[in-house]
């Protein structure tokens, strides 16, 4: 396969950046990791008038932390984020959920702002965005505007950004003392995309789970948060039954579409098998 025709233009300032946009709408594409834009370009699956590169932006780099969050600049990789003890330290819930991103190729290029901004509804960082209530930092030439993770995704590879912004960090608050993370996935291969997965939060006191926040991937056109399943099982005793009944739950949540390789009974069937092992994994 073959991109069709487009123009190029390396950004050396956000300002050139946001010229850009300004002057080709919807019809630029911002190139970062590029690990899931070329495959679509040589699919022909999209066809930008103009490819705008800003891989050589020094201030969308990094990771930083404060006093009470942890800021990810949007052209940090997967791989820095795998490396970065901080974020071990401080969001131990990315880093367990970097090692199922596709493989360390794919890794050391792809970034994280560049996930998010895709929006795919089987990607790993936007269930941990959306569990974690992370703010996603987008600018254009008339300011900047912080966007709750919750309102960003909008459905199959849409989001809250406009033609004319570009996503340049995103803040992730660190959890307070306590708080226990899990993260699973079932694929059909290591590094495939995810069949179902599930970020989650929580805490535990006296056999009780509180604050438990659950956010699946692959189980519908975004990333779902499952409120309902959520309330099914905290301040309650823990015990098989509570799982049951939060199991139970899931389906006023959740309702995945069938896919090329899975019918959207067998998806529901999975996501239920992973609520049974987070949900036990969070309270060992």
């Amino acid at each position: 396969m073959k991109a069709p025709p487009f123009a190029y233009a390396r950004a050396r300032h956000l300002s050139e950046v946001f010229d850009l946009l300004e002057s080709h709408g919807e019809g630029a594409k911002i190139l970062a990791g590029g690990q899931s834009l070329m495959p679509a370009l040589n699919m022909r699956l999209s066809s930008p008038d103009v490819l705008i590169d800003i891989t050589r932006l020094a201030e969308l780099f990094g990771i930083k932390v404060n006093s009470n969050a942890v800021h990810i600049g949007a052209l940090t990789t997967h791989s820095e984020i795998e490396r970065s003890a901080e974020i071990r330290k401080h969001l131990p819930l990315l880093a367990d959920a970097v090692e199922h991103i596709a493989h360390p190729a794919i890794r050391n290029a792809g970034t994280f702002g560049g996930s998010l901004a895709m929006a795919d509804p089987a990607a790993e960082w936007p269930a941990c965005c959306v569990v974690l209530d992370a703010q996603i930092v987008v600018a254009s030439k008339s300011g900047t505007r912080r966007i709750a993770a919750r309102d960003f995704f909008h459905g199959l590879y849409a989001t809250a950004m406009k033609p004319n912004e570009v996503l340049t960090e995103v803040v992730i608050p660190i959890p307070g003392a306590g708080t226990r993370h899990a993260f699973l996935e079932l694929a059909r291969r290591r590094g495939d995309y995810a069949i179902v997965g599930v970020a989650a939060l929580a805490k535990m006191t006296d056999n009780r789970m509180t604050g438990l926040q659950l956010a699946f991937l692959g189980a519908g056109d975004k990333p779902v948060l499952a409120r309902t399943t959520s309330q099914a099982i905290v301040n309650k005793e823990f015990s098989d039954t509570a799982i049951s009944t939060a199991q139970d739950a899931l389906t006023q949540d959740i309702d995945p579409a069938a896919d090329l390789h899975h019918t959207a009974a067998t998806k529901l069937h999975l996501a239920r098998v992973l609520t049974a092992r987070v949900l036990k994994q969070l309270a060992a």
